[in-house]
């Protein structure tokens, strides 16, 4: 699969998680070209403030891998991640994070803070942004207004 199909199974968690009220955030693990975890927010749904996309895809492929190193693994996410999140990529020496669109209020990677790229931290993933940006942003611009209206 390309990076665009991969993007696009995460869009469809993002539009899960739009159904139970929670942001359209949308996250898949890919391990070998093969996808061992897909994720949406959850925060609304189960109460948690931790349960961003991120942080629950990662838990999940924890799981199937085996352990907590995820260095042989890529994240797609539909939206740049937070500063929890960015964290957890690096606490869980994820291979590779690519996402769709940043976020200028509160994007941990590249548009508030650069976690991934910071030198003092003991692990850099590469990352790939912009990848279906068009469709991300959207996503959670239609999501922003229906709440407004």
């Amino acid at each position: 699969m390309t990076e665009s199909e991969f993007m696009t199974l995460a869009l469809a968690e993002a539009r899960a998680a739009w159904a139970h009220d929670d942001v359209p955030i949308g996250a898949v693990v890919v391990r070998d070209g093969a996808v061992i975890a897909r994720r949406h927010n959850e925060r609304e749904l189960s109460g948690d403030p931790t349960a961003h996309a991120e942080v629950l895809a990662l838990r999940d492929a924890a799981a199937v891998v085996g352990h907590w190193r995820l260095n042989d693994c890529t994240l797609y996410v539909t939206l740049e991640p937070c500063l929890m999140c960015a964290g957890a990529l690096v606490n869980s020496r994820i291979g590779r994070l690519v996402y769709g669109a940043t976020d200028p209020k509160a994007g941990a990677v590249e548009s508030l803070y650069q976690v991934c790229a910071d030198g003092r931290l003991n692990h850099r993933p590469p990352t790939v942004s912009g990848v279906l940006v068009e469709e991300c942003s959207g996503l959670l611009k239609e999501f922003f207004a229906a709440r407004r209206a």
